[in-house]
Parts: structure tokens; sequence; C-alpha cells
């Protein structure tokens, strides 16, 4: 009988192949990189410190100390190789143009610096076109809600920055200056806008202009003008037609806001 030479290979014996894991590649994009003081500041020279910083490594889990050097691949201290030949780093005129071959100075701004973000940050025009773009929306917003404001809203509203002086402006005049204030600062007008005490303080400086209530010399007490009853107490520290509009919320304060709301018409 013959013999089955064929040998039995069991799973165990089977060899495995394991695949090689490609090399982490380096995700910094390799481009010329220009950086701006903040604040729009632009003296003629500035010498941004580039000696004796500190960056926390999260991935290490301490800090490492970062320095640039002219002849060095890496902003880490602690990887120079040889000597190294420390460089300044001045901004000239407010900016600093850093072309791509310079990836460890490129590196110790963009990453590592700790006056990143603070002094000065790296020019990046998509994300100025962004916040641009967010600002022509916010001043969209504030715009249409402006035009869609009743008269008596846009009145409390322009109170905030007018006092006074609203009282003397025509419907059509008050409209008008109601779209220029979105429009110049259209986050301030929408912020009014949302605030419920803004035509409720409106309405108690309106009381006290036309003679229904009077709040006393030291800001403290709301009284009825014609009789000098005590309305309300102004809280310390409180600013009174805050006060007074967070009073008309009340069950009680409700019905004194009936009761000025007769009288007003």
């Amino acid at each position: 009988m013959a013999k089955n030479n064929k040998k039995e290979v069991s799973l165990e014996e089977t060899p495995v192949i394991t695949k090689t894991q490609e090399p982490k590649k380096d995700s910094w994009e390799v481009k010329d990189r220009k950086y701006l003081l903040k604040g729009g500041l632009s003296p003629v020279s500035f010498m941004m410190k580039s000696k004796g910083l500190y960056y926390f490594d999260e991935e290490a889990g301490y800090e490492r100390e970062v320095s640039y050097a002219e002849n060095q691949k890496t902003p880490f201290v602690d990887e120079f190789q040889g000597d190294a030949r420390l460089a300044h780093i001045i901004f000239r005129d407010g900016e600093l143009n850093v072309p791509k071959n310079k990836v460890a100075l490129q590196k110790f701004l963009s990453l590592y610096h700790p006056e990143r973000g603070n002094t000065y940050e790296e020019f990046n025009p998509m994300a100025i076109a962004r916040d641009e773009l967010v600002d022509l929306e916010i001043e969209i917003e504030a715009l249409n809600a402006a035009k869609q404001l009743d008269i008596d809203h846009a009145e409390a509203i322009l109170r905030v920055e007018f006092g006074s002086e609203v009282n003397t402006m025509s419907s059509k005049e008050i409209k008008r200056d109601i779209l220029v204030m979105a429009k110049k600062n259209p986050d301030l007008f929408l912020e009014l806008a949302k605030d419920d005490n803004v035509e409720l303080r409106n309405f108690g400086i309106k009381a006290v202009e036309a003679g229904i209530l009077k709040l006393s010399p030291d800001n403290r007490v709301f009284l009825w003008a014609n009789n000098d009853r005590k309305v309300m107490t102004v809280p310390f520290d409180e600013h009174p037609y805050s006060a007074l509009a967070a009073y008309f919320k009340t069950d009680e304060g409700l019905e004194i806001y009936k009761n000025i709301e007769k009288r007003l018409k």
C-alpha cells in the first residue's frame, strides 16, 4: 500500500503574514508663512523671545524646552544635534515672513511659542474670510431685525444709546437711527433686541418723564409722583431702571405696570 507523503499542516502552523505599519506622515504643510503682531501693532522692529521657553508636550507628559536655532531641524532643545546656533526673531513693521525652507522656525512660531495667539498670530486668509463672512451674516441679521421692529421697541433700544434725546425724535428718525445702530454695532443691537428688560426700562423712564412716577434724589426709591407713596425700593448696587423693570415682572409690579400703562395712553 502506497504511503501518502503529503504533510498535513495545521492552522497553528500556518505562517501569519503581518502587514508592516507605514510610518506616520508629517501633516505639516510646506509653504511660505506670514506672522503678524496682534492689535494692529506695527513698530519698526520687534524682537520676539527665541530661547529659554517651554512647551508642555502632552504625548511625553512633561514640559520641554524650545528654542530657535538656525542650524537645527527641530525647536526642541533635547533633540538638538551638535552645537546650536541660536538666532533672533525680529518682526519688521509688525510682520515676519518666513519662507517654506525654514520649517523649524515656522513650527516654533506656529506650534510651540507661548506668545502665539497673545502677542502675534499666523496670517490665515481663509480664517479672515470666514470671520468676515460671519460678521456680514450678523450684520444682515441685525438689519433685518431692526427693519421689523415696532416703533416702541426701537425707541427703547435707542434710549440705551441716546438717553432722553429719543424724546425729540420723529418716528422716521427713530427708524433711521435704529438701522444705523444695527449696521454699526450689530452685536450690541441684537443683544438689546433680545433683552426683554429693555422695553420695560424704557417704560419706567417714560413713566418718570410723564410725571407718573418719580425717583428719589439718592436713586434708591420709586414713588408715585402725586402722593409720594412708595412703589419700590431699589436693591443695593442695582441700576434703578433695571430694578424697576424686574419689579414690573412680579405679581405686584404687574398691577403697577397696568396702572401706569392706562395713564400713559
